[in-house]
């Protein structure tokens, strides 16, 4: 059945516009769109003048199975993203034991599309075990169905073994995701080097470690030409290697987490510690300088960097307590900070969460494109709440945005044009 989303401010990565309009859906795609007089049809859905974007592309999202269900299942996690308007999941390999065989990718593959409502794609292991001594049988994993490689935090610190595995990938064309850390000097860290952490009595680490360990990456990217996307950039010292790296055109995308784009290192307070996260909030200068990095593009990717840890891994002193965050429902409520404070725009907001991880990956999705995949997000960008982490869909809660004042709710998700959450808001 087609179906008609009208009055909607629709928002365009790609054309880079935000105007009135109507989308018309069909067959799981988007079959025509336009800003005038939409066409008759029998299933419409008033948008009542909301905003209408492509779904969001999430990379680096980490799920609990196996091994770690009681953090985060599929079906939860599926139902969190639903919530929070992403319709495509890019899953990490951090698992217990890591996404290493082919075996086990098709195990996530099969559990995945059981159970969640939205597209998810699963990154393997780029070496055995993540222990950086080995790699992975890239072309077997690639056929299994992997979508891109990382050892996620565990830093593969082998030069040698490093390199062999990017050579290998550019080979098959296969993505390398790395975490751009020097792993000895970020070792047991909790928070950023500075007065504050001095303050506080805390194990720190000095934004530098992040310049030198992006650094060294490229530089064997340069070596062996491989595709290479860092997963999170959180500090300025690390933008000037980065526009070096693009300016002589090597294959190279970066991203950055929510937190790091809306929180800072005095969000610690009191040694709170759902605000640890990995690397460790930073700077308000650092903040600052990651917001304008993606206004400008040399950022290239907003990602949620969900990482789900029960209560008991959290209640821990500060130096103790795990890293990590949820994040699936609060990514768009958190970016559109940056809306309201006129730091970026919609059209940009949605290249960094939609279209650009979509462009990297080669998805046909992000886009509101004639023929493009009808994965769509509709929210309402003024409506405002306070953030109660009890009533959020993830089985873990550990958000740091507990007891804030957002503003913009999610109203409906789509994939393949079916609602897929807030079906009753076209009911009324």
């Amino acid at each position: 059945m087609k179906t008609l989303l009208a009055n909607a401010i629709l928002i365009d990565p790609e054309d880079k516009t935000e105007a009135l309009g109507w989308l018309l859906l069909d067959a799981g795609l988007i079959a025509d769109k336009g800003t005038g007089t939409p066409p008759a049809c029998t299933n419409t859905i008033d948008c009542r003048g909301l905003h209408l974007a492509p779904g969001i592309v999430d990379i680096g999202v980490k799920i609990g199975e196996p091994g770690e269900r009681h953090k985060e299942s599929f079906r939860t996690a599926g139902a969190a993203a639903a919530a929070g308007g992403v319709t495509t999941m890019i899953t990490r390999p951090d698992t217990s034991p890591a996404l290493d065989t082919p075996e086990a990718l098709e195990f996530v593959t099969r559990r995945a599309n059981e159970a969640a409502p939205i597209n998810i794609l699963p990154m393997a292991a780029l070496t055995k075990g993540r222990l950086g001594h080995e790699m992975v049988e890239i072309g077997f994993l690639t056929d299994a169905g992997a979508i891109a490689f990382s050892d996620c935090d565990h830093v593969v610190a082998d030069n040698k073994v490093f390199s062999r595995a990017l050579t290998y990938a550019k080979s098959l064309g296969a993505l390398v995701i790395a975490h751009p850390q020097d792993p000895n000097m970020s070792k047991g860290a909790a928070v950023t080097s500075g007065k504050f952490a001095s303050l506080r009595g805390l194990p720190a680490v000095s934004p530098m470690a992040e310049r030198m360990g992006l650094e060294r990456d490229l530089a064997l990217v340069e070596m062996t030409g491989a595709r290479y996307h860092a997963d999170t950039l959180s500090t300025a010292a690390a933008l000037p290697a980065l526009q070096r790296a693009k300016d002589a055109g090597l294959d190279v995308t970066a991203g950055v987490s929510i937190h790091h784009l809306t929180l800072n290192e005095l969000d610690v307070g009191d040694y709170r510690t759902f605000f640890k996260v990995k690397p460790p909030l930073r700077s308000e200068d650092d903040r600052l300088a990651m917001v304008d990095a993606v206004a400008t593009g040399l950022i290239d990717i907003i990602s949620s960097m969900h990482t789900p840890q029960d209560e008991e891994s959290k209640r821990l002193p500060f130096q103790e307590a795990a890293s990590g965050a949820v994040a699936l429902e609060t990514l768009l409520p958190a970016a559109l900070r940056l809306v309201h404070s006129e730091l970026i725009d919609l059209p940009t907001l949605f290249a960094a969460l939609a279209l650009n991880p979509a462009r990297r990956l080669g998805l046909p999705c992000g886009r509101l494109a004639i023929g493009a995949p009808a994965d769509l997000v509709l929210f309402d960008i003024n409506a405002p709440f306070v953030l109660d982490r009890f009533s959020l869909k993830s089985k873990s809660k550990n958000t740091p945005f507990d007891g804030q004042r957002m503003q913009g709710k999610v109203r409906m998700s789509f994939v393949a044009g079916h609602a897929i959450f807030g079906a009753e808001y076209a009911d009324h």
